[in-house]
């Protein structure tokens, strides 16, 4: 009879526990079917590019439209990419970018890092006003900013692409802000203690702590200035100064019906921020998270 109590009474909880195990199998299986039908939603335009950029020119525009090519034509990217002096383009855009990357970095720890752990008074509302910048549209300051550089002398040149990058980002600022917060004040503490200074501070303790947070702000820094078009649009009138934006539009003037090539084209100047995302994915994935939920 002891046996049979302790059966009846373990039965019903052991039941439960199935059940509950049961229905998180069911919701993670759903949310997986999700995930994959989102997913497949998002790249099909992208395989469907790819799949074009393979195909013949009477394949692209045969009616009814197919996805597999019946002939794959991997010549279509050399030919392609040699129309016009890609090479050269691609250069350019590397400087921009680079250049660009750096400006953020540089511009954009330094007033986080202040933001984050120096006291002042106005620090509050300072932070407030920089994070009010990021509602003004771009399109709002356009005109100013070309009378500026036009004044300066810098049209055609590579200047008001890269400066601006070097006076901070709101938004690049506000993420590092909020990832330096989260590193335990105790440590910056210890050091201030130890006699180490702001920079030494920032140099030696915040930035090692703060790879994930750089790493994010690095990868942004470089998608958001890679396909940039209407800057260099503005602003650069020589042809040998152009960027791949440039050159992909450029390239469509001439090449407006060849839409296999156009395809290769815009798949290779999408290779680079495809491997810089997959090389970067974990550590902007982490910075992404810490930098949403560090904060105080």
């Amino acid at each position: 009879m002891t046996t049979h109590s302790v059966e009846a009474r373990w039965t019903p909880a052991t039941t439960r526990h199935r059940a509950r195990v049961r229905t998180e199998r069911i919701q993670w299986a759903g949310a997986y079917v999700i995930l994959v039908l989102t997913s497949a939603a998002f790249l099909l335009p992208l395989l469907w590019m790819i799949s074009t950029s393979l195909k013949s020119e009477s394949a692209v525009i045969r009616t009814p439209p197919e996805f597999f090519p019946d002939a794959v034509h991997p010549e279509n990217y050399p030919q392609a990419w040699s129309a016009m002096p890609f090479n050269v383009f691609l250069l350019n855009s590397i400087i921009v970018t680079a250049l660009s990357m750096i400006g953020n970095l540089v511009s954009c720890i330094l007033p986080a890092y202040a933001f984050a752990r120096l006291r002042a008074r106005l620090r509050g509302p300072m932070f407030l006003a920089l994070l009010a910048t990021m509602m003004i549209p771009a399109q709002v300051t356009l005109v100013p900013k070309y009378l500026l550089f036009a004044k300066l002398g810098w049209v055609d040149s590579y200047l008001p692409l890269v400066l601006p990058n070097f006076f901070g980002s709101a938004l690049l600022i506000f993420l590092l802000r909020q990832f330096f917060t989260s590193i335990p004040e105790e440590l910056v503490d210890s050091a201030r203690v130890d006699g180490a200074g702001e920079l030494r501070i920032l140099w030696s303790i915040m930035l090692p702590l703060s790879r994930p947070a750089i790493a994010t702000v690095t990868l942004l820094s470089f998608i958001g200035t890679w396909p940039e078009y209407l800057d260099p649009l503005i602003y650069l009138r020589s042809t040998e100064k152009f960027t791949i934006p440039l050159g992909i539009a450029m390239f469509r003037g001439q090449y407006d019906t060849q839409y296999h090539l156009m395809m290769a084209v815009s798949v290779l100047a999408l290779i680079p921020i495809v491997i810089t995302f997959l090389a970067a994915q974990k550590y902007f994935i982490r910075g992404i998270t810490l930098t949403g939920l560090g904060g105080r």
